[in-house]
């Protein structure tokens, strides 16, 4: 391929990419969903940042972050308002999307305000869980046992 080729493609792809960037609007706020079986917390609210656990590491999310797809971990999101308040919401499991146009979508299996969490329920959940895993027979039992454990120990924590 000659350099000109290269050239004329990569001035294309430049010129996209920068329609794309100048697209996007900066603002200080985001669109924000966060949604689970049980409730939905947030419906395309503005605000300021959301602060995630997920698989590959905790993270914020700032208006126009860059467009990510990410597993979630059980463990709690920090939700700042626009007011300056934070919420805290425990969630199980689920994704996280930040869409091209700047907004988010959480989507958690299950999702309670770290508030309503009763310390000492959840405790009791996570020794049930882990007797559970200590028993467990077969690879399947085995797995969701340590699920089970990996979410009660988070509960704990959120819960303190």
């Amino acid at each position: 391929m000659s350099f000109a080729l290269r050239s004329a493609r990569f001035f294309v792809y430049s010129r996209s990419t920068m329609r794309f960037v100048q697209s996007r609007s900066y603002a200080d706020e985001m669109a924000f969903t966060l949604a689970a079986a049980n409730k939905v917390f947030y419906a395309d609210a503005n605000i300021r940042q959301v602060d995630v656990p997920s698989f590959s590491g905790a993270f914020g999310i700032l208006p126009n972050h860059v467009p990510t797809l990410a597993i979630l971990m059980p463990g709690v999101v920090a939700v700042h308002e626009n007011g300056g308040g934070v919420k805290h919401i425990f969630v199980s499991s689920g994704t996280i999307t930040v869409n091209a146009d700047a907004s988010v979508q959480l989507l958690a299996e299950e999702a309670h305000p770290v508030e309503d969490l009763d310390p000492s329920a959840c405790r009791e959940l996570l020794s049930n869980a882990q007797n559970q895993l200590s028993s467990a027979s077969g690879d399947v039992a085995r797995a969701e046992a340590a699920i089970a454990v990996e979410v009660a120990e988070a509960l704990v924590e959120a819960a303190k």
